[in-house]
């Protein structure tokens, strides 16, 4: 292995483990004033519970997110060093952006924020493309002290609104097109569309991204290219507290409304660069690839601010793995020397179902690579087998790692040098990260080594998501109340007989969808929307590249009759237009009726069941009407033999 581990011995780990375990206060403190610069110290490590939710970190410090990720490194004299590489669609499209450039510009975009009457506290909206200026806008906003909530370039018109709305947005930033995979997505029309239903919004700044025609509204739009110039390239930093908040990001719940997951400053911060540089290795002199979106939170964390912090060179990708042919990642890796590369299983599966060994070997050289990194969900071992096989040559560290967009960081993962890996296996809690295993009935934690249950933490780390934006309660009821005096993850996870932890999937109504975590709900309010539909229930079944499809079982209204495929597809597109394309189901599939008990509660268990043909059902004496399984394992039946 080629890593040059800041940790190199299992004893060192577990000696630093330990002690950010029983005195955290010791832990952390050491870490905050070695990884960061204050304006101002704080006087208190951490404070507050899970129980009450009411978490803060570095008390009453004072920091700005953007002076650490930019004007810090300038003036210890890396200015000339490049800060971010991206790569456009094309493989010819690439630009770079040093540190002293990327300073004059996230000061120029602050600037303008500020005379469109941005301030402090204000939340703005960034619905872009993978472009350098989707972090320079990021940047901007943590520089004034304004909060932005990012928007993944792949949600709809209607999904956009409502998180602008929930949001109260004053402000966004858009593209009028992005070029993704050789298509082209309309962002514009999509932000007109969502705007009609947004009274919060003042002013669109539109990036020109392509050449095409774009309709402007007068007295809103501005092009990003004719008025981010007018402005001065240096904005002083506002002084933030530790506690303020730094940006939201919607997620995907088991009820229909997406959370704003908030994240504040100095925790948050400190996570995201001592994760970076430990779980990845990162040294000076490396070009660190992550292929993450920052519309997710691996694009935040590990794309933008634990990067940055650490002055590292850093990579935004637009386009697709498979475009324009299977060898682009091969191809990036040897033409920019990438020595960490991060992406996902569903892209490390579609590279296996192409791969051809003869178009790799000899022709690109893999060389650079330290690191390879898994994220977005559970990796099975025969993709963690060729990734580590195929594209690391058997020489690199493969840290698989396990987080969410609650926790901001990663809190379960391997440590190059350190961790004997197993493939599949997320292994073991990072520094401040306390794993349990609970009985999903009882609560009861489960304390033999070898044991399977839901995942919970019962220590608090510095980049634990604080609230649910505007609803403290949901963020109590979701994450701290079903087990009193834990996290609660909503995952499964297994501990085996060496005590590693092996994830298993989500216990609640959340699918992971190439990493993409969706709300069940939220597909089955688009599917009613439809004028034909008038129930829905949506579950997940396994899928070879993406981990896991959607299968749809969908009930009409009267007057509806007819399983066409017209309709179907109608349905498909129903959800596509109200979620995403990311959220379309696989298989939709038209029933006359759901199993449900007696009380009304739909049964999922058995719908996951039945569309994977299992023929094990297990009790169907509580539901109302019985007969109702085997008509749709009938249905099911008919469709896959068809």
């Amino acid at each position: 292995m080629k890593e040059r581990a800041w940790i190199n011995s299992t004893q060192q780990y577990q000696e630093m483990y330990d002690l950010s375990i029983q005195d955290p206060d010791k832990f952390w403190d050491e870490k905050a004033k070695e990884l960061l610069h204050w304006f101002s110290p704080y006087s208190n490590v951490r404070a507050g519970s899970l129980t009450e939710g009411d978490i803060r970190w570095f008390e009453n410090g004072k920091i700005n997110v953007c002076y650490n990720c930019v004007d810090r490194h300038v003036l210890a004299g890396k200015g000339k060093q490049v800060a971010i590489i991206s790569e456009g669609d094309s493989p010819d499209d690439v630009r770079s952006m040093t540190y002293e450039e990327l300073q004059r510009q996230v000061s120029r975009v602050a600037n303008l924020l500020k005379s469109m009457g941005i301030k402090k506290g204000d939340t703005v909206c960034i619905y872009l493309p993978m472009v350098i200026e989707a972090g320079i806008a990021m940047l901007a906003c943590a520089r004034i002290g304004a909060i932005h909530s990012v928007v993944f370039a792949g949600f709809s018109a209607h999904a956009l609104a409502s998180r602008i709305q929930d949001a109260k947005c004053r402000f966004v930033f858009t593209a009028n097109e992005s070029k993704r995979g050789g298509r082209v997505i309309l962002l514009k029309h999509f932000v007109d569309e969502a705007l009609k239903d947004c009274p919060t919004v003042e002013s669109v700044v539109v990036l020109k991204n392509t050449n095409s025609d774009t309709h402007m509204h007068t007295g809103r739009d501005v092009w990003y290219h004719e008025v981010v110039p007018l402005q001065r390239p240096y904005c002083p930093c506002e002084w933030m507290d530790s506690e303020d908040p730094l940006f939201m990001l919607y997620t995907s719940g088991s009820t229909g409304k997406p959370k704003g997951i908030l994240h504040t400053q100095g925790g948050y911060l400190l996570y995201t660069t001592i994760t970076h540089r430990y779980i990845f290795d990162y040294h000076e002199g490396d070009i660190y690839a992550c292929m993450a979106d920052v519309g997710w939170i691996t694009g935040h964390s590990y794309v933008v601010y634990g990067p940055l912090s650490n002055g590292a060179t850093t990579f935004f990708f637009e386009s697709t793995p498979l475009y324009p042919n299977p060898t682009r990642y091969f191809s990036m890796i040897h033409r920019h020397r990438i020595t960490q590369f991060y992406t996902a299983p569903t892209a490390i599966r579609a590279l296996m179902s192409v791969y051809k060994s003869e178009d790799v070997e000899g022709v690109f050289d893999l060389s650079s690579l330290r690191v390879l990194g898994s994220v977005g969900e559970p990796i099975n071992p025969p993709a963690w087998m060729w990734y580590e096989k195929e594209v690391g040559r058997g020489e690199c560290a493969v840290v698989d790692t396990y987080w969410q967009t609650e926790t901001g960081g990663i809190v379960m993962t391997p440590l190059p040098g350190v961790t004997a890996t197993k493939p599949g296996a997320c292994c073991s809690p990072f520094f401040g990260v306390k794993p349990h295993l609970l009985d999903p009935q009882t609560g009861e934690e489960l304390l033999e080594t070898e044991a399977k249950g839901v995942l919970a933490f019962s220590a608090i780390w510095p980049s634990i998501g604080r609230t649910v934006f505007g609803d403290h309660e949901r963020y109590l009821a979701t994450y701290m109340q079903p087990y009193p005096g834990y996290y609660f993850s909503g995952d499964g996870a297994y501990r085996d007989k060496d005590g590693y932890y092996w994830i298993i999937g989500r216990v609640d109504d959340v699918i992971s969808v190439s990493g993409h975590r969706i709300g069940t709900a939220e597909v089955e309010s688009a599917l009613v929307s439809h004028e034909a539909c008038s129930e829905a229930a949506v579950v997940a079944v396994p899928h070879d590249v993406k981990g896991q499809a959607i299968f749809a079982y969908c009930c009409l209204k009267e007057g509806y009759g007819g399983t066409s495929a017209s309709l179907v597809e109608q349905l498909r597109l129903a959800v596509r237009g109200e979620v995403g394309p990311f959220a379309t189901p696989d298989t939709v599939l038209v029933v006359p009726g759901l199993p449900k008990t007696r009380s009304g509660k739909i049964m999922r268990r058995l719908l996951r069941k039945i569309a994977t043909h299992e023929t094990e059902l297990g009790d169907v004496s509580t539901l109302a009407d019985p007969s109702i399984v085997a008509a749709l394992v009938d249905l099911v039946a008919a469709t896959t033999n068809a």
